[in-house]
């Protein structure tokens, strides 16, 4: 086959899955090798602690959303837990976020379940193939960039808040500058031994074992049952018409693809480009949605055809593209990670029951086994049954409105992926717009406005590919905002 197309949230992720890709391997296969590759080249953001999702799309295969985000633990765990421990997040003094870690903030990780479930069911590349490259360069270790280098900064009070993650993720007892090289060996071990064993042993063996040890000495509720019981999830995608094509993005029980369809179905009522106006109500409307009632339906059956027909009548991602127009686009997420790393594993636990963004109702409330109501909407475009843009977003709360912006971007304005990830954003939230430089505020008139000095991180990390169904012409963008990267096969 060969040829193709990845845009990632890392040079070195992006260049992973483009190999394979020249080598014959199909999108899903270049998904998964740049996965795990991220887990190394982006260790803060993504790892087999994590949770995430993958959307396919393309000539011979069905749509399909496969579910592997975090579900809530405790399973055969006592009530009480350990107290959340707040960490705030300074963006670099534009904006401010508050999160919880510690071990009452580990959930149950899915992404070693993802990455077999995703090569069962559309690989053509063995497991042990795809490991190699990424358990390598694990040991090897990997340059920080100047993005990286931030992140790491940004996110040392995380990985200062246990000894494990400090000697983890701060060598020398402070943050790695950009330019210096991070080695994570026992992560190196632990994917090939994914490659080589599959996900049992992160599951029911001997890796399960020691996570539910290290998570319950620190009072965590995680245990060996949550992980016992963990399945990834296939499911059929939302789907929401936008000029002419079919969005397809993550459907209930996550929170962030449903909005997302919201907001371009309320767009798609006008003709012609909408207006920074209009963007930023549908913004609005998408976040008014968003109610103890929407909260607690997104885990019934139908929720999502109730949803829009009553309103229309973070993290680090992927997008690939291969040579036959296949598509495949995941996001995965650690959250901002919840410090405690897994002696002997390299495993770094997400804290997603630590994320505010996803507990509107309030810490814990959840049910054991629940997925929990992520913002990530990895999305595919099709125009006429045909693959037209692959993409997705970082950011938290800021995801679906960095992805409505480059759909608009991409679909009214014509603009190719690279610009259309490039252009200046803006989010609504709280009743606030959030406004990078370039964007015509002065459209909003009567609204309230933080203006951002420069552009920003805050506003998401889009990795974006797109081809064109005419001539099959592919272009990406890599979000300069999160170090992204396209490289072609």
């Amino acid at each position: 086959m060969g040829g193709g197309i990845v845009a990632a949230g890392h040079e070195v992720t992006a260049a992973a899955g483009a190999r394979v890709l020249a080598d014959g391997g199909n999108a899903v296969d270049a998904a998964v090798a740049a996965m795990l590759t991220s887990w190394v080249a982006e260790p803060l953001l993504t790892g087999p602690g994590a949770g995430g999702y993958l959307l396919v799309a393309g000539p011979g295969w069905e749509p399909t959303l496969l579910d592997f985000f975090v579900a809530a633990p405790g399973f055969g765990a006592g009530g009480d837990h350990a107290p959340l421990v707040s960490a705030v997040v300074d963006f670099d003094g534009e904006a401010m976020q508050e999160f919880h870690v510690g071990a009452a903030s580990c959930g149950t990780p899915g992404t070693p379940a993802g990455v077999a479930a995703a090569v069962q069911l559309w690989g053509s590349v063995p497991l042990a193939d795809l490991a190699a490259p990424a358990a390598r360069l694990a040991r090897e270790g990997v340059e920080v960039t100047p993005v990286q280098g931030q992140l790491f900064r940004i996110l040392e009070p995380i990985v200062r808040s246990s000894p494990e993650g400090a000697a983890t993720f701060l060598p020398g007892g402070r943050p790695p500058q950009p330019g210096e090289r991070v080695a994570l060996p026992e992560l190196g071990d632990t994917i090939e031994r994914l490659g080589r064993d599959g996900a049992a042993p992160f599951y029911t063996g001997d890796i399960a074992a020691a996570i539910a040890a290290w998570v319950a000495e620190r009072g965590g509720l995680l245990t060996a049952e949550d992980l016992a019981r963990y399945e990834a999830s296939p499911r059929a995608p939302a789907r929401v018409s936008y000029r002419g094509r079919d969005v397809l993005t993550n459907p209930p029980p996550s929170a962030g693809g449903t909005l997302l369809a919201l907001a371009l179905g309320l767009l798609d009522r006008s003709d012609g480009p909408p207006r920074l106006a209009a963007i930023v109500d549908a913004m609005a409307a998408a976040q008014d949605a968003r109610t103890t009632e929407f909260v607690e339906g997104l885990a019934d059956p139908g929720f999502l055809e109730r949803f829009l027909r009553s309103r229309l009548g973070s993290t680090t991602h992927i997008s690939v593209i291969d040579g036959t127009g296949r598509a495949a686009s995941v996001t995965c997420t650690n959250g901002e990670g919840s410090g405690l790393v897994v002696p002997g594993t390299g495993v770094h636990l997400n804290n997603i029951m630590g994320e505010e963004d996803l507990s509107p109702l309030g810490f814990h409330t959840a049910p054991p086994g629940r997925r929990m109501p992520s913002m990530m909407a990895p999305t595919v475009v099709l125009r006429d049954g045909e693959v037209e843009l692959v993409l997705g977003s970082a950011g938290s709360n800021r995801i679906r409105s960095a992805l409505l912006q480059t759909i608009v971007g991409v679909v009214d304005h014509g603009l190719d992926a690279g610009a259309a990830v490039e252009a200046p954003r803006a989010h609504f939230e709280g009743g606030v717009v959030y406004a990078e430089p370039g964007v015509p505020v002065e459209e909003l008139a009567g609204r309230e406005i933080v203006a951002f000095r420069s552009r920003n991180l805050f506003f998401g990390g889009v990795q974006a590919v797109a081809r064109d169904p005419a001539s099959g012409a592919l272009t990406g963008g890599g979000d300069p905002r999160r170090g992204g990267a396209v490289a072609v096969a």
